[in-house]
């Protein structure tokens, strides 16, 4: 597989760059924030050829939109932007709500146009699930936002095989956006199969196991002091010590390789399959150069399947997130 090649988005969408960027990091969860920084990082991206970058309306409760429409003013339609409604929190607070109702999708959709300076949304993500409103309604006030040209595609987060089909059957969903990488291969549990079925495409967030497959991190102490990971399940106590033992089978991987730990586990989540597209978030230039060079990994068939036996699904310790952080997934 050329894993330089385009991916489309959805069955007759736009092509993209192999690699997304994902711009979470850039205003809030990942410790203190560096906005000149994150820009030559936007700028970093754009220049090496990445055309899809991905926000929600809930990073850095809007600034990480605003941000974002500030880079593209200049260059929005030489991009493809997502960005995300459904998660609802109050400042300062990580604890949140989910809202699927169309009154609110509508109210949501007009402040994200707005923060992001722009008259439309490429992909317009459903970012967790309420189970209380029929999927087909919240469906359907998205496909009227189509029919308004202010959204271009509908897509959806962390859902279950079942909610992605019955989703598709009231208006075709172009994309869904899941967490997948060497040590969450949950997707592989129906959901990428579901995908295939129906021409949906696959945008992989947290490629990097939200950095820990880089081998960087073996002490959450080193993470500043408001960086989520210090709570995340995976980052602490046992979990944390069996998760390190995995970490070192990818640094061990990647030094026969001769490439870094970030770039293995890019490249094999791009042998996937051509309708993965991989979304890395950083905002750091460095991370970003690195993260690219995935592309010039090859893979043959043998180490795939090395690689994939020294971290199998379920190999990682703990939940995802908190119990707060899981509600809306899986629904």
């Amino acid at each position: 597989m050329d894993l330089k090649s385009k991916r489309r988005i959805g069955r007759n969408g736009r092509e993209v760059f192999p690699i997304g960027l994902g711009c979470m990091g850039m205003s809030e969860f990942y410790g203190p924030t560096d906005e000149a920084e994150s820009l030559r990082t936007l700028q970093a991206a754009f220049d090496a050829g990445v055309d899809s970058y991905d926000t929600a309306d809930i990073y850095g409760f809007g600034d990480n939109e605003i941000l974002l429409g500030r880079f593209l003013k200049s260059r929005r339609d030489q991009v493809h932007l997502a960005t995300k409604f459904g998660i609802v929190r109050r400042p300062g607070a990580y604890e949140r709500r989910i809202d699927n109702s169309p009154d609110y999708i509508r109210e949501a959709c007009e402040a994200s146009l707005q923060r992001l300076g722009t008259d439309r949304i490429d992909l317009y993500y459903l970012h967790r699930i309420a189970p209380e409103v029929p999927i087909e309604e919240s469906v359907g006030t998205l496909a009227r936002l189509i029919e308004q040209g202010k959204i271009g595609a509908i897509g959806l987060c962390e859902v279950s095989p079942e909610t992605l089909k019955r989703a598709h059957a009231a208006h075709p969903v172009a994309a869904v956006q899941s967490e997948y990488s060497l040590w969450s291969r949950d997707p592989e549990q129906g959901m990428l199969a579901a995908c295939r079925e129906l021409g949906v495409s696959f945008v992989a967030y947290s490629p990097l196991g939200r950095g820990f497959l880089t081998g960087r991190i073996a002490d959450p102490g080193q993470l500043a002091a408001d960086d989520f990971r210090r709570s995340n399940p995976r980052f602490q106590g046992d979990n944390l010590a069996h998760n390190l033992e995995l970490a070192e089978r990818v640094r061990n991987f990647a030094q026969r390789k001769g490439c870094t730990p970030a770039q293995l586990a890019i490249a094999w989540l791009l042998a996937q399959g051509p309708d993965i597209i991989p979304i890395p978030g950083t905002k750091r230039t460095s991370y970003l150069k690195e993260n690219l060079g995935a592309i010039e990994v090859s893979l043959d068939a043998g180490e795939l399947a090395e690689l994939s036996a020294a971290l199998p699904p379920g190999a990682a310790a703990g939940e995802r997130y908190t119990a707060e952080g899981m509600k809306g997934i899986g629904v």
